[in-house]
């Protein structure tokens, strides 16, 4: 997992941007050029202060590198990405954050396209009459 670290990389991605959010988080991407090296993607996780003692903070933190760690090998490579957690996100469940971080992914149009199965191949590949 490479993390973004440089103040300007975190700037380029809330200035150039997309984003999208629910409730719980808030994804901002931003697609890097092909002048830039890295081909991973790379990701930035932010939890502020509102959500009380570094506990609280760390243990959202965690979360939400794992639903990344999970599911990054499905996501499109050169983007930059940054994962703001709001309130909600102490609270809910593992598995209902995990599915709005797929949402998001989803709605900004992320994930890499699905392979297609053998019967969906040659149903498009049949032969004209």
């Amino acid at each position: 997992m490479v993390t973004l670290t440089r103040s300007r990389d975190f700037d380029r991605v809330f200035r150039r941007g997309n984003s999208a959010s629910s409730p719980e988080i808030v994804l901002y991407a931003w697609k890097r050029t092909r002048r830039d090296r890295a081909v991973e993607v790379r990701v930035a996780f932010c939890v502020g202060k509102k959500f009380g003692g570094a506990v609280e903070r760390n243990r959202v933190r965690r979360r939400l590198r794992e639903i990344f760690r999970k599911h990054q090998r499905e996501l499109e490579q050169q983007w930059d990405l940054i994962l703001l957690a709001r309130q909600g996100a102490a609270r809910v469940q593992f598995a209902k954050l995990e599915e709005r971080f797929l949402s998001l992914c989803q709605k900004m149009k992320l994930l890499k396209p699905l392979p297609l199965k053998a019967e969906e191949r040659t149903e498009k590949l049949q032969p004209l009459p």
